[in-house]
């Protein structure tokens, strides 16, 4: 565990914040390297998350950190020289405190470290007010992570302008999607099919998607179950996401360097001989597989469409027929 230096009566996090701006300074963190994130400043230096968050805030304002979604805390690419004394004191920001900002500031943690490094304790820190303040907007965790999706869903809608055409707006509606789980991953991790999100701003998605599909004369199960499968489609590719996010952050490697890594295992699998089919199409790569989520999307999407454009499409000539 790691003694933070700092003047003597210094609270906690101003001497975590003096060893971090030390390191900066003295270029064992450079411009674009990673600072250690809240748990990492919680294990080293054997303090509360809280107190973690509150070092990093510190460092943010003084500039010398910045936060980047899906990567984390990096040293910012100028950084300014070491502050010599405290900051002013600053305005009273409970008096400014809103169930807004609470979620907005909760969404920045959970888009730079993920939602697992969320706490209301650490949303309070960056905030920089009382940990028990966000509790009068919030009631708890689960109840901010509702306000957290319903936000980040609520930040793309359909236009008036949109097309008409039942095929083109489900692509909207899916690429629409796919760019909120591209910009959060964390929201694919919040509801399963069979428990799903209930918050308003996801359902204006489900409408649109419905919406599209009603009145071609598919019956309500089979309208209904075209929505949750494209929805599955979204969903299930964007976990992955998160899952590498979390991955890189667990390992320190890269997605290409987990998979130099697992070189060996990956060669005596394909020098088996029992999976002579694998073998063929690993071989025939050339400069391996390029994993590309946003082309499985589009892929899976279009496959998607392409098999139900025969039952949309039939369903709706013979509606025609029978009116």
């Amino acid at each position: 565990m790691t003694k933070a230096t700092g003047r003597a009566g210094d609270p906690p996090y101003l001497r975590i914040v003096a060893a971090i701006r030390r390191r900066i300074a003295d270029g064992e963190l450079a411009p674009g390297d990673r600072v250690p994130s809240t748990r990492q400043i919680a294990g080293e230096w054997g303090v509360a998350l809280a107190t973690a968050t509150k070092a990093l805030t510190t460092l943010r304002l003084e500039g010398l950190v910045e936060a980047r979604p899906r990567i984390g805390t990096v040293v910012a690419g100028s950084a300014p020289a070491p502050a010599r004394r405290r900051p002013s004191p600053a305005p009273d920001p409970e008096q400014e405190l809103s169930l807004d900002r609470i979620v907005r500031t909760a969404i920045e943690i959970a888009d730079a470290e993920g939602l697992s490094a969320l706490s209301m304790r650490g949303v309070a820190a960056r905030l920089g007010v009382a940990a028990m303040s966000t509790y009068r907007y919030v009631p708890s965790k689960e109840d901010l992570v509702l306000h957290m999706a319903d936000a980040a869903f609520g930040e793309e809608s359909y236009g008036a302008d949109a097309p008409e055409e039942w095929r083109a707006r489900i692509e909207l509606g899916a690429r629409t999607l796919w760019s909120l789980h591209r910009k959060h991953p964390w929201l694919a991790q919040l509801g399963s099919l069979t428990r799903p999100l209930l918050v308003p701003n996801l359902m204006v998605h489900g409408e649109w998607v419905l919406g599209a599909l009603d009145g071609h004369g598919l019956d309500p199960t089979t309208l209904f179950d075209i929505h949750v499968l494209l929805y599955s489609h979204v969903q299930g590719l964007a976990m992955h996401l998160e899952m590498e996010a979390h991955a890189e952050a667990a390992t320190g490697q890269s997605e290409d360097q987990w998979m130099d890594s697992r070189a060996p295992a990956l060669r005596e699998l394909v020098e088996s001989g029992r999976f002579p089919t694998f073998t063929k199409v690993v071989g025939a790569f050339g400069e391996g597989y390029d994993l590309r989520l946003d082309a499985l999307f589009e892929f899976g999407l279009k496959a998607l469409l392409d098999g139900l454009t025969s039952l949309v499409e039939g369903q709706k000539a013979v509606a025609n027929s029978e009116s």
